[in-house]
């Protein structure tokens, strides 16, 4: 009888043992795998805020929003707080890393349904949206609208993302044929949005072709157009470039912003996921899906 209750005594032992070391290799220390996040904005010279971000880790990896709002009194707010709340709450819900692109698709359709439904289809408020995953070292990616996706690697800030603008648009018909050298040089300047959320007519989003593989150092930038259309690019990398965490940088880019002469400022929202010296482990990293 004693033989037995040791026996079992000792199962349960290797069990908790078996148990803890399954725990450890799925669950990495928060140093090893949580890269470094910033976040910062501004009301630029606007009377209403209507930029919103965010950014959430799960035991699946990590997840980082940015949304632009616009429209008439605090439509543009609204659509935007709408936009990132759709992300965050299926994000939360879904293992979204096991189908990234529907997990993209799924959300940016909620998020456009949902701000159709408190706002209606009279221009009252719209958003574009970008949003990013990062699991095991590699970057998915999606938006709407003209929210900027990039990378900052060895120096440079390289585009990921193209947007959804009159201008991009000219430049992909140019290619396809369709209009013009001179039509599509006529439209190259113009901003104004084809495709964004609070629409009827809601197109599909622009979608990552492969995973991005982050690089020791990468900085994965989301940022709004208040940011890339006042500030150059040397003067972000600059900023990127420099010591010190993505917190910092945030801080400092908008402060670029706020520093710059220009009267009428736009909101401008910046998001960085800094991979730092950490990104082999996390590329190793085992996380529960």
């Amino acid at each position: 009888m004693d033989n037995c209750f040791f026996m079992i005594g000792l199962l349960a032992v290797c069990v908790l043992i078996l148990d803890t070391i399954r725990l450890y290799i799925r669950y990495p220390s928060k140093k090893e795998r949580m890269p470094d996040i910033g976040k910062s904005m501004t009301i630029g010279g606007r009377e209403v805020q209507e930029d919103q971000i965010g950014s959430m880790e799960t035991a699946a990896g990590i997840m980082a929003v940015l949304a632009d709002g616009a429209g008439k009194a605090y439509g543009g707010r609204i659509a935007s707080r709408i936009a990132v709340d759709a992300c965050m709450d299926i994000f939360r819900d879904y293992n979204a890393f096991h189908n990234p692109q529907y997990f993209f698709r799924k959300a940016f359709h909620r998020a456009n349904k949902e701000i159709l439904k408190v706002l209606g289809d009279d221009s009252r408020g719209s958003a574009s949206l970008g949003c990013v995953m990062i699991r095991a070292g590699l970057l998915y990616y999606a938006l709407v609208g003209n929210v900027k996706i990039c990378v900052y690697r060895e120096g440079n800030l390289i585009p990921v993302s193209s947007g959804h603008t009159i201008a991009v648009l000219a430049e992909q018909k140019f290619h396809e044929g369709i209009i013009s050298r001179q039509d599509a040089i006529r439209l190259l300047e113009n901003k104004r949005l084809y495709n964004y959320l609070g629409q009827d007519g809601f197109k599909d989003i622009e979608l990552f072709d492969a995973p991005v593989r982050m690089k020791q150092d990468d900085i994965v930038v989301l940022m709004s157009d208040g940011i890339y259309e006042l500030l150059g690019a040397r003067e972000i990398e600059a900023i990127l470039g420099q010591k010190g965490d993505c917190q910092q940088k945030a801080y400092d880019i908008i402060e670029l912003v706020n520093q710059n002469p220009k009267e009428e400022k736009d909101n401008a929202s910046i998001v960085l996921i800094g991979m730092g010296d950490k990104v082999k482990a996390y590329e190793k990293a085992k996380f529960r899906i």
